[in-house]
Formats: structure tokens, sequence, C-alpha cells
């Protein structure tokens, strides 16, 4: 498994944290192997790290979309 050192939301200092799905193919939200799902090795808490660029778009969007010139 990938892992990664993060402040974690739930126990308060830095952590160790552990992608979910790490092999390339095993994550449904990131075809390409990239997961952005990872998960404290200590309390479990679930933090989303580097959400591909398609959610990003499509996030900006739906922003932009409410405002008015």
């Amino acid at each position: 498994m990938t892992h990664v050192i993060r402040h974690c939301p739930d126990c308060g200092p830095d952590q160790l944290f552990e992608q979910y799905h790490a092999p390339a193919g095993n994550c449904p939200d990131s075809p390409d192997g990239d997961c952005p799902e990872w998960s404290c090795t200590d309390c479990g808490a679930a933090v989303l790290i580097g959400l591909n660029s398609t959610l990003r778009i499509a996030a900006e969007a739906l922003e932009l979309r409410d405002r008015v010139a």
C-alpha cells in the first residue's frame, strides 16, 4: 500500500495515511489508479486527496453556473 503523512482531521496531529485502493485499476472512482481515498492508520478517518481534474472542472462549472454577470 501507498502511505503519506498528513494532518488527521479526527486525531489532530500528523498521522500516517494509507491509500485505500492503491493498485491501479482497483479504485471505482478513478480507474487510472490514482485513488483519492486515504485513511488514517491510527483512527481510520477518511480524507480525499488529489481529486482528479475532471472532478475539479465539474465543481468549478457548478460554481460558475450560479454567478450572475
